[in-house]
């Protein structure tokens, strides 16, 4: 007997929820009524975390693909431009000290690595740039406040790669309304009271308090750090990962700017503190901003104290919101014929935004490997688990990797993270590689990599990280990578003389609107 998939049911709201429902109903023309039946439920009193501000590029094709206008989604959002991410005092400690991680690729890269020339130049004096300054553009345009792309350019289309910064408490209603309007998805407010399996395991309904029970061939549980269908329902594990990551407290607030037309920083801002680090993100209307620390080295106050050192005596009177972090992932991501979405799967602190886009691309797979029938869902849920562990033991190791290069020694939040016991075996190992060659595709062999190789050469040489270039010879690219070099110092005098400023361009696209493509 054959099972077709015909229905969805979606638990919990907020951005994972209906960015899940959106990417499925897309893709499944579930607004035509012939395609696949999503339903979310979701209940009026359990709020949302609503902090994740940070995403990736990959949510321009995202929204491209839900047939959502980035016009809109800038007039609606409080949406600014995200351009990568500057690193302040993760090195020393110093004022002077700041590495960035850029949106865009070396140039040249990956036929070309710039990284062994640029470390034998800088290493013998003749190069004093940065890392990413030197092979890179972007940096130079964030550093003067410019945003990556005109007025002329087409929605989605830019001159430098970006991602967005978000208000997240009117991006999951934004996404909610496209889903309802035009996309066909079934919503429900209500609370659930009951999940009830079936005698082979499965989820065969959620009971809820006012529209009884919701059916659904697949379940996708988006409730949050409940995590009520997979953790709860279908006893799944949480596989704890505060041995590696140590941060697990953090203070956010809303900081208003000085005037509307203050300037907006293209550019997450990551200023380490002595027990952990503070995030700065500069939307339309204000600024968000969040410390990260561990509470096994310093207290809440301790830190608070940190916190309004930063955003300075004009914001005293602001109170944060407090959030209780344990970073870690379900043992498994997808079992019977349940799935989670978002922090209900698990949940790591937010350096280097991966929060959203873990959403996009869990939505995402589903979506592309929709099974067609209960016989088949478990072929896709072990390949589904397959390649999320993978993703998490890869961004685990990346956001390893910004501490374990940290000289810092003023306290033992920084000492105690470079201990050896701290780093993931992998991390070790590649480190091992990398004292004589830069990070290459080479040492990431999977098409499902969270991070590309030039990201990880945008942080190591970013914190100082030195190969020894003489076991390796250079080979016979030095011409072109003078070219290369050359060709980035052309491209920085065009941008940084052409593109406007942050602010300037979104005031425009406000006004104006952008191209459609």
């Amino acid at each position: 007997m054959v099972n077709p998939v015909r229905s969805i049911c979606i638990v919990g709201g907020g951005t994972a929820g209906w960015l899940t429902a959106g990417i499925i109903a897309a893709r499944h023309a579930s607004e035509s009524g012939c395609g696949l039946q999503i339903t979310l439920v979701e209940s009026e009193t359990i709020g949302i975390v609503g902090v994740g501000e940070g995403t990736w590029p990959t949510m321009r094709t995202t929204l491209k693909k839900m047939g959502i206008s980035e016009t809109d989604f800038f007039r609606e959002c409080n949406t600014s431009f995200k351009q990568g991410a500057k690193f302040a005092r993760w090195v020393t400690g110093e004022e002077s000290d700041f590495y960035y991680h850029p949106l865009v690729l070396p140039q040249g890269f990956p036929s070309l690595d710039l990284a062994p020339f640029w470390t034998r130049y800088s290493d013998g004096g003749g190069d004093a740039r940065s890392f990413s300054d030197a092979v890179c553009f972007q940096e130079a345009v964030c550093e003067l406040g410019l945003a990556p792309k005109l007025i002329t350019s087409p929605e989605y289309a830019g001159v430098a790669n970006y991602a967005y910064h978000l208000d997240a408490g009117r991006f999951a209603p934004f996404i909610r309304d496209h889903c309802l309007k035009k996309l066909g998805v079934r919503h429900i407010v209500d609370e659930v009271t009951e999940v009830v399996k079936n005698d082979a395991g499965d989820i065969d309904y959620v009971e809820t308090r006012k529209s009884g029970r919701l059916r659904g061939d697949l379940f996708i549980d988006c409730s949050g750090f409940r995590s009520l269908l997979l953790g709860q329902t279908m006893g799944v594990p949480f596989v704890d990962c505060s041995d590696v990551l140590f941060i697990d407290r953090a203070l956010a607030m809303q900081v208003p700017y000085d005037d509307e037309q203050s300037a907006i920083i293209p550019h997450t801002v990551s200023t380490a503190q002595k027990h952990g680090w503070i995030w700065d993100i500069g939307l339309q209307s204000r600024r968000g901003v969040g410390y990260v620390f561990s509470s096994n080295h310093t207290t809440s106050d301790a830190a608070l104290a940190e916190l309004r050192a930063y955003v300075g005596e004009a914001h005293r009177d602001l109170q944060p919101r407090e959030i209780k972090i344990v970073s870690g992932h379900r043992q498994t991501f997808w079992k019977g014929n349940c799935v989670a979405v978002g922090l209900a799967g698990g949940f790591l602190e937010p350096l280097e935004a991966s929060a959203l886009v873990l959403i996009e691309l869990s939505a995402d797979m589903i979506s592309t490997m929709m099974p067609a029938t209960r016989e088949t869902m478990d072929i896709v849920a072990k390949r589904f688990n397959e390649t999320t562990q993978y993703r998490w033991d890869r961004i685990i190791d990346f956001l390893k990797l910004h501490y374990i290069l940290s000289k810092r020694t003023d306290s033992k939040f920084w000492i105690d993270n470079r201990h050896p016991d701290s780093i993931p075996q992998s991390l070790k190992e590649q480190m091992e590689l990398w004292r004589y060659r830069a990070p290459g595709d080479q040492d990431f062999t999977s098409n499902n990599e969270m991070f590309p190789a030039a990201s990880y050469q945008y942080v190591l040489f970013g914190m100082g990280f030195r190969m020894d270039t003489h076991v390796s010879p250079l080979g016979r690219d030095i011409a072109s990578a003078q070219r290369a070099f050359a060709q980035n110092e052309a491209l920085k005098v065009k941008w940084t003389k052409t593109l406007p400023k942050n602010r300037d361009l979104i005031n425009k696209i406000k006004q104006l609107g952008l191209q459609k493509i």
